[in-house]
């Protein structure tokens, strides 16, 4: 079982990850992930944990920080107007503390001098103080408020008060800035999530009421006016209009719909009225599921985010051990105490890893962001961190690279036989099936029929059919499926999708069905070798000739025919040895084995199909191929933006590590190791969200 719980007010992420280690504590929780870049608490619960468990999670927070606050959603305007509040009386605290300082600066009187500096450094420092205690009492000496008190503490009992007050002002101003970062990012992620309707104007008893979504049933009726968005998944009965889907799909072209087509929810509405009959309910509705794997799109933490965290958990102790001896060690040898402990004390300044555990992650849901803004869904950061590696690509054909619309070409009789009886016969072996061949076939027919003359029906996967038609005995499929049953027949050399039929053993003929590449699928298989992906296959059921065609118009790699669900699986095998990452692209619907084979498994999402969503790592919400090569993109550049980060950190607070420990630095340096760095690390994880698509050079 999963819950989540919503917090205001945490803007630590080193905190944030402490705080995991305790909601773990907990019995009955199975595991925990907090998402510090959306402010909300992921809880798996085991099943036999008690009714009280999230309530004691939520004491346990509190007990951990009084200052994190539990989101009530009744309250949440409040909450906000509180926050907004809070930045006000910091822009003031911030002019208050420059004024004194600057008062005091021109002060000859000493006693004086050091009132109004002490003044100012209380007003602008009292809230790192409370905390830095407070965090003491807790066990938690090592924060980042301790730290900033222990350096400036220190600076002032040396005398050295602009410095001190200077350090805290800018730690305050560079802390202000880092919360509007973060909160600009969770509102621009957030603004993704807002496809979402409120409300739905439900039509009962010919009368028109706005309800709550949760209220409305399958089966009801809604009224969609201009400018509205879809509230539900829904089909059309009267109306007719223009529907902006790119919330759901990412593209801005409109669709029109009119009376009989389906609806999705999240579209947003044009110029006329449509009244639909609800087929989902909210929570089964598309523009749900959307916003539901983006939320918990960062439970699946990527191996980057999971070394920070427990790197941060040594990297900081580490740190204050080697300060404690930088400031003890030369005092004793007969070095001057004042200052090595000045240099320990910027030392410790420097220690904070808090922009390692807020970039990383933020990084990472930008780039889930920007994807799903495009149309692509991505389920975790570990996905994120696979498509940027990927070098193989195999597509399945039918529906992926193929519209799957498949139309009879051809009927072909024996001198035994006529088309009518050969088109009847597989028609009839076929009337069972939901194979988009098989619903072509009897399309074709178009006549009404009988299944009572269909009997001992047995369908072999990848293969076809075996059924007493009429009263005889029949075989319809693939060429192997005859082979198997020991018919004698002559396999056409047609480019197609070929169903054989015997009748009691004897070859009738066959019936031609051909399906068409999409446009998109050539532009895909060209893209995907321009951005350097080394090796692009197709895995088929198709017969040989047909997958060959369809491989050589497109430019692929090679192509394999004939196979079996099961044997897509097995083929999988020769890829892998020679492979750094490799992603199956399928429908969703039969290829289960094999996304669960490959490192990213991604669905054509069939503008929502349910079963897309639920069974791959990666879900492209259209049915164009090229999205793939945007998901890499992104995820390529996202991955490029945290090695930047990681390095620009690392590098910065080594580097000043050595400066301050060799006395060529002071605190103001260290302070831009510890917030600039901080600062400039999430400006830089939010370019993952600016990404604009690159055109091919011809």
């Amino acid at each position: 079982m999963k819950k989540q719980i919503k917090l205001t007010r945490i803007h630590c992420a080193g905190c944030a990850v402490n705080l995991e280690d305790k909601i773990r504590e907990v019995d009955g929780v199975k595991n925990v992930s907090i998402d510090f870049v959306a402010k909300i608490v992921n809880l798996e619960i085991s099943n036999h944990a008690g009714n009280d468990i999230v309530e004691k999670v939520k004491e346990c927070i509190t007990k951990f920080d009084s200052s994190i606050k539990i989101v009530d959603t009744t309250k949440e305007e409040i909450q906000e107007k509180k926050e907004k509040a809070k930045k006000i009386v910091d822009i003031v605290r911030v002019s208050i503390c420059v004024l004194f300082s600057i008062v005091a600066f021109f002060v000859p009187i000493f006693w004086l001098k050091v009132a109004l500096f002490s003044f100012a450094y209380l007003n602008i420092a009292y809230e790192v103080i409370y905390f830095a205690f407070y965090n003491l009492i807790k066990g938690k000496f090592l924060d980042e408020n301790f730290l900033m008190f222990i350096a400036t503490v220190g600076a002032l009992v040396l005398q050295e008060f602009i410095e001190a007050i200077a350090v805290m002002l800018l730690y305050t101003i560079g802390e202000f800035l880092q919360k509007l970062a973060v909160n600009k990012s969770r509102k621009r992620i957030k603004s993704l999530m807002s496809i979402k309707a409120e409300s739905a104007n439900l039509i009962l008893n010919n009368d028109e009421m706005v309800v709550d979504l949760g209220v409305v049933k399958e089966g009801d009726l809604i009224r969609i006016k201009p400018g509205e968005k879809v509230p539900l998944d829904s089909v059309v009965v009267q109306g007719n209009s223009y529907l902006n889907m790119s919330a759901i799909t990412g593209e801005s072209k409109e669709v029109f719909v009119s009376e009989g087509q389906e609806v999705l929810s999240g579209s947003l509405n044009g110029d006329g009225v449509l009244v639909c009959k609800v087929l989902k309910t909210e929570k089964e509705s598309t523009v749900s599921k959307i916003v539901e794997l983006v939320e918990n799109a960062n439970n699946n933490k990527a191996k980057t985010e999971k070394f920070i965290t427990k790197f941060a958990k040594w990297y900081t102790p580490i740190v204050v051990g080697i300060a404690v001896l930088l400031a003890i060690i030369p005092g004793i040898c007969g070095a001057d105490f004042s200052v090595w402990i000045y240099r320990a004390l910027v030392f410790l300044v420097v220690s904070c890893p808090c922009a390692l555990v807020i970039s990383v992650p933020l990084g990472y849901f930008a780039g889930i962001g920007a994807n799903a803004r495009k149309g692509v869904l991505v389920k975790g950061a570990n996905y994120i961190d696979m498509l940027a590696k990927v070098d193989t690509v195999i597509f399945d054909k039918t529906g992926t690279l193929t519209y799957g619309e498949f139309e009879v070409e051809k009927v072909y009789a024996t001198e035994n036989s006529s088309e009518e009886e050969v088109l009847e016969l597989v028609a009839y072996a076929e009337s069972f099936s939901n194979h988009r061949i098989a619903k072509s076939i009897v399309k074709k027919y178009n006549k009404n029929i009988n299944t009572a003359w269909v009997e001992d029906y047995k369908e072999i996967a990848g293969l076809g059919v075996i059924a007493t038609l009429f009263h005889e005995e029949c075989v319809v499929g693939n060429a192997q499926l005859l082979k198997q049953q020991n018919v004698e027949f002559e396999e056409s050399k047609e480019v197609g999708t070929i169903v054989y039929i015997a009748k009691s053993n004897e070859y009738l003929g066959f019936v031609l069905v051909k399906d068409k590449i999409k446009e998109d699928s050539v532009e895909a298989v060209k893209e995907l070798k321009n951005i350097g992906i080394k090796t692009i296959s197709m895995f088929t059921g198709d017969n040989k000739e047909t997958a060959e065609e369809i491989s050589k118009r497109l430019g692929l790699d090679s192509c394999y025919a004939n196979l079996k669900p099961a044997d897509k699986a097995e083929t999988l095998e020769i890829f892998k040895k020679e492979s750094k990452g490799m992603i199956f692209v399928g429908d969703g619907i039969n290829d289960a084995p094999v996304l669960a084979s490959v490192d990213v498994g991604v669905s054509m999402g069939g503008v929502g199909s349910d079963i897309a969503i639920e069974s791959s790592d990666v879900v492209l919400m259209t049915d164009e191929p090229s999205k793939l090569v945007e998901a890499i993109n992104v995820s390529r550049k996202t991955k490029r933006i945290i090695t930047q980060n990681l390095v620009f950190i690392l590098l910065t607070k080594v580097a000043v590590m050595v400066l301050s420990a060799l006395g060529f630095t002071g605190m103001w340096l260290a302070i831009f190791a510890d917030v600039g760095v901080c600062l400039i690390a999430i400006l830089n994880s939010l370019r993952a969200m600016a990404f604009k698509k690159k055109k091919i050079k011809n």
